[in-house]
């Protein structure tokens, strides 16, 4: 694996002009270092849980749980009938007081809350550690507290900031170009939003999974420290591994995709079309081409009057809706 590509600190504008467009991660070292809860992780991982505590508003969260026999990996059950961890609610402060509990033990559950509004349950906390860097992107940060555990391969239909604030983290990534050597699981039965690979890759199954190698060949990595924080685009693959018996990552999904974005449209292509004679589905793909993907389907409508193109027309809050209608319709008459 190669690790990914490092940049130093910059601000929103660097940002957007020199590294998004390239589509690929970053990881951004110290970004996040000036920060009171990184600062007091690095002095004892059990002052940032206090810190948590002091700002707690009592909100429940949902807080998931694994046997040890799990080892802190969360993934379906071996019979694919269901989940290897249960979820509970319980405050923040709660998990905070268990994860100081446990965190001398050898062989421990595995125990996280993963993504709750920071503003929701700790606004406090969301004020003291502030970061410009994601101010105008519309971003809601939220907040991961665990021990070691470990998030499957997924991906996000948002972009990311993810900072470390407490103990390490190993990211391990694949680009979008690896999904059909990733065996993705159910896209619909999912363990937390988004489908996830079948494959571990800390222990991978080449037996079972033989086109996993071809993925593991495309693989980054990054080990993060507290303050360091990774960039990740939509649609790359991403394996968490938090290492520590208290880790705190605080996250920033921003440039949400509306309506489910491609996904929907995704399992819809699947539905209407996968299951076609293989030449009704070519003919297919021309359209999807001419109108969806190639390089100029933004202007295979300018044949058209302006006033005449609907849904063919550019992008616009009228021709958004538009479409809308248009899919409504369609689907509540068929």
């Amino acid at each position: 694996m190669e690790p990914v590509d490092e940049i130093t600190p910059c601000d929103a504008e660097t940002f957007e002009a020199q590294f998004r467009p390239a589509f690929r991660p970053f990881v951004i070292r110290g970004l996040a270092s000036d920060w009171p809860l990184v600062k007091a992780g690095h002095e004892d991982p059990e002052a940032a849980l206090s810190m948590i505590e002091a700002s707690d508003t009592g909100a429940p969260a949902e807080v998931m749980i694994a046997p040890q026999s799990e080892k802190g990996r969360f993934f379906y059950a071996e019979d694919m009938k269901g989940f290897n961890f249960r979820r509970e609610k319980a405050t923040l402060s709660a998990l905070s007081h268990h994860l100081k509990t446990i965190a001398g033990e050898t062989e421990p559950i595995g125990i996280y809350a993963g993504a709750s509004d920071m503003q929701a349950h700790v606004p406090a906390l969301l004020d003291a550690n502030p970061l410009p860097l994601v101010g105008a992107m519309g971003a809601v940060p939220r907040i991961w507290l665990g021990n070691a555990t470990q998030v499957a391969t997924h991906f996000d239909l948002s972009d990311n900031f993810a900072v470390v604030a407490v103990g390490k983290r190993r990211f391990t990534l694949f680009p979008p170009d690896a999904t059909p050597d990733l065996y993705v699981g159910p896209l619909n039965i999912t363990l937390a939003g988004q489908p996830v690979s079948m494959v571990d890759p800390l222990a991978p199954d080449h037996e079972t999974f033989p086109r996993f190698r071809k993925a593991q060949e495309q693989a980054l990595f990054a080990d993060l420290e507290p303050g360091d924080a990774i960039y990740v685009p939509t649609l790359w693959w991403h394996h968490v591994s938090a290492s520590a018996p208290i880790n705190m990552l605080v996250n920033y999904w921003h440039n949400d995709a509306r309506h489910g974005g491609g996904f929907l449209a995704l399992v819809h292509a699947m539905l209407a079309i996968r299951d076609q004679p293989a030449a009704q589905r070519d003919a297919w793909r021309t359209w999807f081409e001419h109108f969806v993907f190639s390089h100029d389907a933004a202007a295979a409508a300018d044949h058209i009057p302006a006033h005449a193109r609907g849904v063919n027309g550019p992008a616009w809050p009228e021709r958004d809706e538009q479409m809308r209608r248009f899919i409504v319709l369609v689907l509540s008459s068929s």
